[in-house]
């Protein structure tokens, strides 16, 4: 009565060749350098030469290649832009934390200090 199924579904399930897998430490490592990239940008735009200098080589060592430089300005007071890099600087130290990367956790929280004492300056002065 009924005939049969020739040809193969179309809702199989994917064959496990068919698309690469990543571990979660080379997950962990793209996300890292993409937080630590973001936070070159604003560095960059900061004009803080030596941090960027340092964040460029941990970028380098993540994805095996020097990172793009940042090119734009983006126009934002420093306070936003310090802002900015300390919440960056909390992702990478978080991300840096879980994949157990000290050197990047170090360069994180140091990024978050600076840009906590670089805050507290601003107010001091009256500066918004």
């Amino acid at each position: 009565m009924y005939e049969p199924i020739r040809t193969k579904s179309v809702h199989s399930m994917a064959d496990e060749a068919q698309y690469p897998h990543r571990s979660r430490e080379e997950e962990l490592d793209i996300q890292l350098a993409g937080h630590l990239a973001a936070l070159l940008a604003v560095t960059d735009e900061l004009g803080l030469d030596q941090a960027a200098q340092a964040i460029a080589e941990q970028v380098s060592r993540l994805r095996g290649a020097p990172p793009a430089r940042h090119a734009g300005l983006s126009g934002a007071d420093p306070a936003t832009l310090h802002r900015r890099a300390h919440a960056l600087a909390g992702r990478a130290l978080v991300v840096a934390a879980s994949r157990a990367d000290t050197a990047a956790a170090i360069l994180s929280a140091e990024r978050m200090d600076a840009h906590t004492a670089a805050l507290g300056n601003q107010q001091l002065v009256g500066a918004p």
